[in-house]
């Protein structure tokens, strides 16, 4: 019997991650390889990462014993090619979720060249924003009609979709918060929870100028070590320099979150605990643009309903319980209690089994 796979690959901005799934939708092979942000990249280099990994994956499921030369030929399937014996096998139908992918004309430029590399009819090859795929379990849950994808890493973004109307089809995107990079915005991600923790200590250092009594705890000892100065006044040179010991502005910032979580959660510092209380009720209020009144009865043709909704997180912070349970407890606060929540940490895989179960159930 000749094998069905299905093929996803998330192309992220550190990494990409391929998954290939069986008609079952067990995972069978898995490849990794570097950085495949397209914006980043450009397309030369975007599709050389692309050859590396589907080569790799689906020379992993066949068991060859070197690599399956691309692009792939289907007629050749079961013959020998450079010496390569290549057993019969069907791949049904491709998904790559890609980040700096945003616009339909960048997907319709990628389509019939991956489309070409892999062998496969343009309209079996998905592609999409790398938050599409995060929000893979939608094609999965039967008690959800929509889902809400929150990446909560470095950055933050928050997009919500519906099932596509036709087999194989990627999701509906419906609406989009955030995604604005760390100059505009990524609220309730990395960057942010840095930010907001030196704001925290300088505003205790206005008060303490003002005459107001400030407790000085953990986490300004942790800060003012972290960057090696005495003075909560020096940070403003430690951020603000273009250039300081070679590390961007961006990440001397993001690079404090580890540090904030440790003091909050390990430590229990209570302004660390509240600086990550602040960025989870941030990345809440860019989850509830997406959402309806709990209280609602008529349908949107944008917002959805929680209580009928799965949200995916995905992201080194979300990643983090406590910090996905404040998120949680933000929102249930203003009455949005998820019917499902689920942790997307491999979304390659993810999309694979999401991949095979629209096309073996249509």
């Amino acid at each position: 019997m000749i094998p069905t796979y299905y093929l996803s690959i998330d192309c992220g901005g550190t990494k990409t991650a391929a998954a290939v799934a069986s008609s079952t939708g067990a995972i069978v092979a898995r490849a990794k390889a570097g950085g495949s942000n397209y914006a980043y990249l450009g397309l030369d280099a975007f599709l050389t990462v692309i050859n590396l990994v589907v080569s790799a994956s689906l020379s992993q499921a066949l068991g060859l014993t070197s690599q399956l030369p691309l692009p792939i030929d289907p007629a050749l399937s079961g013959d020998n090619t450079d010496a390569v014996l290549i057993p019969r096998f069907n791949l049904q139908a491709v998904w790559l979720g890609v980040s700096g992918v945003d616009s339909p004309a960048a997907v319709a430029r990628l389509v019939p060249l991956v489309a070409e590399l892999i062998g496969l009819p343009a309209e079996r090859v998905i592609i999409t924003n790398d938050t599409h795929l995060l929000a893979a379990p939608l094609r999965v849950l039967p008690d959800v009609q929509s889902a809400v994808a929150a990446i909560g890493g470095t950055g933050s973004i928050v997009v919500s979709f519906r099932e596509g109307a036709a087999r194989g089809a990627p999701l509906t995107e419906l609406a989009r918060a955030g995604g604005w990079g760390w100059i505009l915005g990524d609220e309730g991600g990395g960057f942010d929870v840095g930010r907001t923790a030196i704001r925290a200590l300088l505003t205790q250092r206005d008060a303490e100028s003002a005459g107001e009594p400030v407790h000085h705890g953990q986490l300004r000892t942790a800060v003012l070590t972290h960057f090696g100065v005495e003075d909560v006044l020096d940070l403003l040179e430690a951020v603000h320099l273009p250039d300081s010991k070679g590390i961007a502005r961006e990440k001397r910032l993001s690079s404090l979150s580890p540090l904030v979580f440790d003091v909050a959660f390990e430590k229990g510092d209570p302004l660390a605990l509240a600086v990550l209380e602040d960025c989870a009720h941030k990345l809440a209020a860019q989850i509830e643009t997406a959402l309806l009144p709990a209280s609602a009865t008529e349908v949107h043709p944008k917002k959805v309903l929680a209580s009928s909704s799965v949200v995916c997180f995905g992201g080194s912070l979300v990643g983090i319980e406590h910090y996905r349970e404040l998120v949680l407890k933000a929102l249930a606060e203003h009455g949005h209690v998820f019917r499902r929540v689920e942790l997307v940490d491999d979304a390659a895989a993810v999309g694979a089994r999401a991949l095979a179960a629209a096309w073996e159930t249509s």
